[in-house]
């Protein structure tokens, strides 16, 4: 008889806490954001950039796609190494715990400028 008892309020349980959890809303739900988006382009010119690259024989959502398949390094494998090789402790220090800072405080006197991915690199005032 206890082991009758015993499983059916396993079941009571199972069936009461599954139904619980079924109407809650948990924090961090899906979340709508109500900006308007407003387009820096028009349809008109959204399309005629799409025409261009299928004039060109070449669809950007297709799996084979590659953009950098005609990319030509101005730089030798060796010029890379070493450029790598001569920054990698200030790439270290400055992607640490610290986040850099310990490693920029010790660099006084040293004139920054940014560096860009693309193209050149403005000026600092």
């Amino acid at each position: 008889m206890n082991r009758k008892s015993t499983i059916a309020a396993l079941i009571a349980i199972a069936a009461t806490t599954g139904s619980a959890f079924a109407g809650t809303s948990l924090a961090g739900d899906i979340s709508i954001d109500d900006t308007p988006f407003t387009s820096t382009r028009t349809r008109a010119e959204v399309q005629a950039e799409l025409a261009e690259f299928k004039q060109a024989g070449v669809n950007p959502w297709s799996t084979s796609y590659n953009p950098a398949r005609d990319f030509r390094s101005e730089k030798t494998r060796e010029q890379v190494l070493a450029e790598y090789q001569a920054t990698r402790d200030s790439v270290a220090a400055i992607t640490s715990e610290d986040s850099g800072s310990a490693y920029a405080a010790a660099r006084t006197g040293v004139e920054v400028s940014p560096r860009f991915a693309v193209g050149a690199t403005p000026t600092v005032r």
